[in-house]
């Protein structure tokens, strides 16, 4: 069984992992381990962390999609996080691959991000990473990426869940 969690940025991705590890012994890989290997130990990786999120998925998806059917032909359980997951192609996968993988979205609604922005998402974007928070999201940007991820699951039919008041008792 594959677990797939994907999200915007500060979604709390990590976090869900790091429970289902906890929970069901599932190891999770970060997708920004894999970025941040491939950036900074091959000379030859053509992109960097500054390149939008749309060139990087480009660049990860095909290994990430290997990794996928690599842990379902050898039984393999794990559980993949982070915001390069493209919900157009989730469902890409051959029917017999899309039958070990569960995949699902973070998306926090408007009203939880303007009612959370600073006490609930920032203050607690690096419960699991060591982040440094530079002001590199605007309270409007992330509302906008939260609505747009929402509108290709949609569009997609991809699942997500969408947490609109009370994180902790909706992650649950």
């Amino acid at each position: 069984m594959v677990i797939l969690i994907g999200g915007v940025s500060c979604t709390g991705k990590t976090v869900m992992a790091q429970k289902l590890l906890e929970k069901y012994k599932i190891p999770y890989l970060s997708i920004d381990h894999i970025k941040m290997g491939l950036i900074r130990g091959n000379k030859y990786c053509d992109f960097s962390a500054t390149d939008s999120d749309i060139e990087i998925t480009s660049k990860l998806w095909p290994v990430i999609k290997g990794i996928i059917m690599t842990n379902i032909e050898n039984g393999q359980h794990i559980i993949i996080e982070g915001c390069y997951l493209p919900p157009e192609q989730i469902c890409d996968f051959e029917p017999t691959y899309l039958k070990q993988i569960i995949s699902f979205y973070l998306v926090f609604s408007k009203h939880y991000i303007e009612k959370n922005y600073i006490s609930g998402i920032i203050e607690n974007m690096n419960k699991i990473e060591q982040r440094i928070y530079d002001g590199y999201m605007s309270q409007e940007n992330f509302i906008k990426l939260h609505s747009q991820l929402k509108e290709l699951c949609i569009k997609n039919n991809v699942k997500f869940f969408e947490i609109n008041d009370d994180y902790e008792r909706e992650m649950n």
